[in-house]
């Protein structure tokens, strides 16, 4: 965990006679609709955003649409929020430009803490061309006038399945090692730092938090775990790039796409992901799951 930077703006606003309302953005997804889960357990306010209200929970009394990419909307959408958790958009050609409106149209709005899950090893040159939009979007919140925390995930250890096609995980990450992290602790993490700033404290204001499980396994490791655990056969084959590239290209997706599929197996290959932290169990008071107790 980096250490918070000095900020201007109060998190949390605690002073106004109103009760505090938290902005959950994906809230009928998996990871924001658990945050929204735990707040709503907890008691407090908050404003659901979605794209489709039929969506919604049934106990939610505030939702909103609001598409990142349409500031007049996202606008009205967030007025009157003072928190905000912002779920990464889907990943599309526009990502970028759509969370930058989104940001600014939250500053526009009145919200004064962005609460923003981003991906580890977030950097300009990062291995994993995704993580370049993440660092950029880090950037334009950090000049947003906002208040700000980071919530820099490894690749999420419910995913890791999700790469066997036919029972075989294929692509060029070598023996690398990837920290993977449960979509769960990460909500709970985000949760926790919401209650925290709704309570009061600004404490994690300015902060960045690394969130990856309690282990960093090898994708021949992964592979053997899912087999073991599930009963289904899977097995790992690594891949030299030549191969990675040509076995994806029948999918006919743009380049940008591509080149995130496979730097997903490259990245890992870099050992950049082979990150563990305590930042989840600090955060929740929890240890984090391992892949093993994620497929149970």
């Amino acid at each position: 965990m980096s250490a918070p930077a000095p900020v201007s703006t109060s998190a949390t606003g605690s002073s106004s006679a109103r009760p505090l309302t938290i902005a959950v953005t994906g809230a009928t997804g998996k990871v924001g609709g658990r945050v929204a889960e735990l707040l709503h357990d907890a008691g407090l306010r908050q404003r659901l955003l979605v794209r489709n209200p039929a969506k919604a929970p049934t106990w939610a009394d505030d939702v909103a649409v609001a598409p990142y990419g349409q500031a007049d909307a996202a606008v009205r959408a967030l007025e009157g929020a003072d928190l905000l958790f912002m779920v990464s958009a889907a990943e599309s050609a526009d990502r970028l430009e759509q969370h930058q409106t989104f940001i600014d149209a939250a500053a526009a709005a009145g919200v004064r803490h962005v609460v923003y899950t981003s991906f580890l090893a977030a950097a300009p040159d990062a291995a994993f061309t995704l993580a370049r939009t993440h660092w950029t979007t880090e950037e334009h919140l950090r000049r947003s006038g906002m208040a700000f925390t980071f919530l820099r995930d490894s690749f999420y250890a419910d995913f890791i399945p999700d790469l066997a096609v036919d029972g075989v995980i294929a692509g060029p990450a070598g023996s690398g090692r990837v920290g993977a992290v449960a979509r769960s602790d990460v909500a709970r993490s985000a949760a926790a730092i919401l209650t925290a700033s709704a309570a009061g404290g600004d404490h994690h204001a300015g902060a960045t938090y690394e969130l990856t499980g309690p282990e960093a396994f090898s994708l021949a490791e992964a592979a053997a775990t899912i087999t073991a655990v599930t009963g289904r056969p899977t097995v790992y084959r690594d891949q030299s790039l030549e191969e990675a590239y040509a076995s994806r290209r029948s999918y006919d997706v743009p380049d940008w796409q591509l080149e995130a599929w496979v730097s997903t197996y490259t990245a890992i290959a870099t050992g950049v992901l082979a990150t563990v932290t305590d930042d989840v169990r600090a955060l929740t008071g929890r240890t984090p799951l391992t892949l093993a107790e994620v497929l149970r």
